[in-house]
């Protein structure tokens, strides 16, 4: 952490809560966006009773151009086809690396779970870095580590040097899906994001699908290095479209994340000026003005306005500068980033943490099943190839890309209408109710029911091997639907976390890896021991207790949510000093 002297600065006013007029630091001058016009107080610390999504900023990605957000969607919908390809791109490449690198099964199988925990899980650490210094570096050093694994993978000769690369291209793309959510919300307001992360969401859906045909078709015609060169190719147009198309959404003044670090940063450095300023006057001070002080004692913020008149007397006869004045204005470097408490205050809330099981099971079930039906297609009677598999899979795929698309776009149809009846039913006084993040999860309600008897469907379709045609179907109808309620839980995960919609996103996605990670390790074992009836009906089980578990959040998230949210805003006040010592101190 690094310190410029500035202006006088009161150590408390960095506070923030989302929405419950809590202080926090905005440019001065402003209004704020989407209020009225009329400029706030010239201070550095202004209380607001909007969400904190709407603190006035320089350049206002959402008040960009529809052509500069839609490019900015796009650059990041393209590399977020990366951690979705490199997953499996090369799972047809599994006998040529067996052979080639005298590798086992368990080692193939190591590779691909460190993979999935890996990406799961590094997006805290993206999310939480892109929190204080911004979307754009994070992108651009997490895609040169892509690049990096991706080009040493091509050229190991050792299995055990494959895998370790394999946790480096993991590191490198996990970053896109995370911070793309968190971007996106920078750019699109609330009522739009439902369609625009169905759309951004679609394009790694493909990756599933499309990674076993293109590995097989690169694996037939060069070999399995050239699945790795691809995706150095892709990572060198990622990294120039970021460097040449992309321009960094983050405000600081719109982070939850950043203004907690700075308040802490501005109490710990004005406890260690009053420290220093005690020490001062030991050295300094004549008996003439004694004071009572303990270089030990509590921070700046909390001193008693007798305390305070004493000291900055007794300061100024001697020539030091009062505490106050030697409060510096505060750059936050990456010792201040905070992984864990940044994800635990996403997770401590109910609403937040039965959507992450719920999103979590969701997303093991889209990979579980397309691990599982490439070995069920592949043995007799079907005896297909890997080519042949993948064209089967991207129904599914297709499937999936359909749901998240219109899933997302009927989310923000719902949440319209919810709002519209709003409106309609005002208090005595004319105004109108509030609408919440939970109204757009009623959107999912209408696919709920084709989910579970669609794995059904499949479960003893692939169980008694009948004809392709059949799996096929119903494969594109599970894909369909389990993607709609995901797009527009995902969205909703995004709405429910103002100012950190970014380590919310990371947060969800280390509950996907995980969940994902023990999914790649049981299926197979309960592949061998129930078949894929027995599999697949348990999966049509568990689907209904998650869909019970979104529903749950559609009518209780908000009560949920708002006892959390007022809780972290009498927690954040009771640190600050009340309004009349303050007036004392500055007196």
């Amino acid at each position: 952490m690094t310190h410029n002297h500035t202006e006088p600065m009161s150590p408390q006013s960095d506070s923030v809560s989302p929405s419950l007029g809590i202080n926090i630091e905005s440019p001065k001058g402003q209004a704020l966006s989407g209020a009225p016009t009329e400029p706030l107080q010239s201070s550095a610390s202004t209380v607001v009773a909007l969400d904190i999504e709407h603190v006035a900023v320089a350049d206002d990605p959402r008040q960009w151009s529809r052509k500069r957000k839609l490019i900015t969607l796009g650059v990041i919908a393209f590399t977020a086809i990366a951690p979705a390809l490199s997953v499996n791109l090369y799972n047809p490449a599994f006998k040529q690396i067996e052979q080639q690198l005298h590798a086992s099964s368990s080692q193939i199988s190591l590779s691909l779970s460190l993979f999935i925990i890996v990406q799961g899980n590094a997006p805290l650490f993206w999310s939480a870095v892109s929190e204080i210094k911004g979307r754009k570096g994070p992108y651009l050093i997490s895609m040169i580590i892509f690049a990096i694994g991706s080009t040493v993978a091509a050229l190991s000769k050792k299995m055990s040097i494959l895998i370790a690369m394999r946790v480096f291209q993991a590191l490198g793309s996990s970053s896109a899906l995370t911070l793309g959510a968190g971007t996106l919300a920078d750019v699109f307001e609330s009522h739009e994001r439902g369609t625009i992360m169905g759309i951004y969401y679609a394009a790694p859906l493909l990756g599933p699908a499309l990674g076993p045909i293109i590995g097989g078709l690169l694996t037939s015609g060069f070999s399995w290095r050239a699945t790795f060169w691809l995706l150095v190719i892709f990572a060198g147009l990622a990294l120039l479209s970021y460097i040449f198309f992309f321009r960094d959404t983050f405000r600081k003044e719109r982070s939850f994340a950043y203004q907690s670090a700075i308040a802490r940063a501005r109490r710990d450095q004005a406890r260690k000026n009053l420290k220093h300023a005690s020490r001062a006057l030991e050295g300094r001070l004549e008996k003439k003005q004694p004071v009572d002080d303990n270089a030990d004692g509590p921070p700046a913020h909390s001193v008693s306005p007798t305390r305070r008149a004493s000291l900055d007397g007794a300061m100024g006869a001697v020539g030091i500068p009062k505490v106050d004045d030697v409060v510096e204005d505060i750059k936050l470097s990456l010792a201040d980033v905070n992984i864990l408490g940044s994800a635990w205050k996403v997770i401590k809330q109910p609403s937040n943490a039965t959507t992450l099981v719920s999103t979590g099971l969701y997303f093991a079930f889209q990979y579980g099943i397309c691990y599982t039906a490439a070995i069920t297609f592949a043995a007799a009677p079907y005896n297909y190839g890997p080519i042949v598999i993948g064209l089967i899979l991207l129904s599914f795929g297709i499937g999936c890309v359909g749901g998240s698309v219109l899933g997302g776009r009927w989310s923000d149809r719902i949440l319209h209408r919810q709002q519209v009846e709003l409106e309609k039913q005002r208090d005595p006084e004319g105004r109108a109710k509030l609408s919440t993040p939970e109204m757009r999860l009623r959107s999912t309600l209408v696919v709920m029911p084709f989910l579970p008897p669609s794995v059904i469907a499949y479960a003893w379709m692939a169980h008694y091997k009948v004809h392709i045609a059949g799996p096929v179907v119903v494969l594109f109808v599970a894909g369909f639907s389990v993607t709609w309620i995901y797009a527009s839980t995902l969205a909703y995960i995004v709405d429910a976390n103002k100012g950190r919609s970014s380590t919310a996103i990371a947060t969800n996605s280390s509950a996907r890896g995980t969940m994902g990670f023990v999914v790649a390790q049981i299926s197979v074992p309960l592949q061998n021991a129930l078949g894929d009836g027995g599999l697949y009906t348990l999966w049509a089980g568990i689907l209904i207790c998650i869909e019970l578990l979104t529903i749950l959040v559609m009518y209780r998230g908000a009560a949920w949510r708002e006892a959390g949210e007022a809780k972290e805003a009498a927690r954040i006040k009771a640190a600050q000093p009340e309004e009349g010592d303050t007036q004392n101190e500055k007196a």
